[in-house]
Formats: C-alpha cells, sequence, structure tokens
C-alpha cells in the first residue's frame, strides 16, 4: 500500500484555465487526505466507493452518484474507503455560478461524462479549444444541479467537537442527552439549547444524521445492511431500514440501485 496522499497529484492553480479534472484512485494514495486548501473550487464525484470530506465546521459525505463542492480558500480534508475511484474537478473562483459555502450536489450522468472526459485533457488547454469548449458545457449544467442534505453540522465549540469525534469512532454508543451532559459537565437543558445552537439539530436528530452519513459511506464501501445496523448499534436490521427509509425516501437496496441504473 502506497503513502502517497492525494494532495501529491498535481498543483491546480498552477493553471489559469476556468476549470481543470483529474481522476484519482484511493487504492493509490493514501485514505486520509490532510487539511489543505487551493485558489479554485473543488467539485469531487464519487464514482465508486465514498469519501467524507471535514470543512466549515461540517462533515460532507459523497456517496456514489453525489459531489461535494468546496470553494476555493476554503481548509479542507477528507478520508476515503479503500475502493474509493473519485473524479476533481477544480474550478477558477467566478467561473461557475455555484453556491459560496460547502454543498453537496446530486450530479446528472450528463455532468458525470462531462467531467470524465475533462479528466482526459491537458491541464493547459487553449480558450478555443475542444477542452475549452466542454469546460464551458460542464460548468453550465453544473450550476442547475440541486443540492442534498448530506452534511452533518459539527461546531467549533470544543465540547460539541468533542462529543463528535466521540460518536464518530464509536457510532454504536446509544447513550442519553443525559448521560453526555454529565460526562461533559453541563446540565441536560445547557447541552440540548448548546446543540440547537451550534449544530441547527436536536441531539436526537443530529446522532441519526450521523448514523446516515456512516451508513452511506459503509453501504458504498459494499458493508452490508447487517453489518452497518451492528456497527450504528441497531436492535435490529429493520430498526435501521426504516431509519434509512425515513430519511432517505427509499430502502438502502433500492436507493443505490437507483444510483447504478442512472449510472449506466
Amino acid at each position: 500500500m502506497t503513502s502517497r496522499f492525494a494532495t501529491t497529484l498535481f498543483d491546480p492553480d498552477a493553471t489559469p484555465c476556468p476549470a481543470v479534472a483529474r481522476h484519482l484512485d484511493f487504492v493509490d494514495y493514501t485514505a486520509e487526505v490532510p487539511v489543505h486548501s487551493h485558489r479554485k473550487g473543488q467539485l469531487i464525484i464519487a464514482l465508486y466507493g465514498a469519501v467524507i470530506c471535514r470543512a466549515e465546521n461540517d462533515i460532507w459525505i459523497v456517496p456514489p452518484d453525489c459531489a461535494v463542492w468546496i470553494p476555493g480558500g476554503i481548509a479542507h480534508s477528507a478520508s476515503a474507503t479503500w475502493n474509493a475511484h473519485l473524479n476533481y474537478l477544480f474550478i477558477e473562483p467566478g467561473a461557475a455560478a455555484l453556491p459560496e459555502r460547502c454543498c453537496t450536489l446530486a450530479i446528472s450522468p450528463l455532468i458525470k461524462e462531462l467531467v470524465e472526459r475533462l479528466t482526459q485533457q491537458e491541464i493547459d488547454y487553449p480558450p478555443d479549444s475542444h477542452a475549452a469548449r466542454l469546460t464551458r458545457v460542464t460548468l453550465d449544467e453544473l450550476a442547475s444541479m440541486p443540492q442534498q442534505k448530506l452534511s452533518l453540522p459539527v461546531s467549533s465549540d470544543a465540547k460539541i467537537r468533542a462529543m463528535a469525534d466521540a460518536l464518530v469512532n464509536r457510532p454504536d454508543d446509544r447513550s442519553t442527552l443525559k448521560a453526555w451532559a454529565k460526562r461533559l459537565a453541563l446540565s441536560e437543558r445547557s447541552l440540548a439549547r448548546l446543540m440547537q445552537r451550534e449544530t441547527g439539530l436536536s441531539f436526537g436528530r443530529w446522532r441519526q444524521q450521523l448514523h446516515l452519513v456512516i451508513a452511506l459511506q459503509e453501504l458504498a464501501s459494499g458493508v452490508s445492511v447487517q453489518n452497518v445496523a451492528a456497527k450504528l448499534g441497531y436492535e435490529s436490521v429493520n430498526a435501521f431500514i426504516t431509519m434509512f427509509r425515513k430519511t432517505m425516501g427509499s430502502t438502502p437496496a433500492h436507493y443505490f440501485a437507483e444510483r447504478k441504473i442512472s449510472a449506466r
């Protein structure tokens, strides 16, 4: 297993072109990408497997057929499943009408194909070239893609971050809000208010969103529904499937089947 970081792939800011794309298989790099930033914004598209990004005090999940958009200048890090195949699209500030904050975007098959074509182009292409025309179409299409609610707000508050880090490492921990308040030397009411103020979610909703983020990453890497349910501490597989269906609109099997069909 190689120890190279994905950030050594190339420097996206070395070219003035409005957008450049590169393909990345994480089997060739370490799964952890350290905190870094660049002038160009970065679109991360998961072709297979999944990647989790940390930026702006949020955790962002990139399951198949979605992408995370990170505007230029924002420090971020990432961790990928061992089998993750990604396409990166680096975009010059102002070159596309994209959000000013990090977000997850749904990605159409057309955009996936366009970005794939761009990964085969030279980094420095003439403004009147075929690559330049592909880039213009890609950026126009990308601006129309809807946002998806696949992030987990974490906050910079030390107590919230400590709890978040602990639950990311042990997602099967089913401790109540009262128990966490005791661990963090807060009253239950104070922790509930702090959680709502810092993340915009109740403790129960936040933990459910954490489970969804982890579930999407694990399922995308090929882990069975039974093992994912056990890792998240659900008493039964049916309880986990019910949670997934309520939040994502379909069962795990249907969710990923639909995305495979879309990808084809």
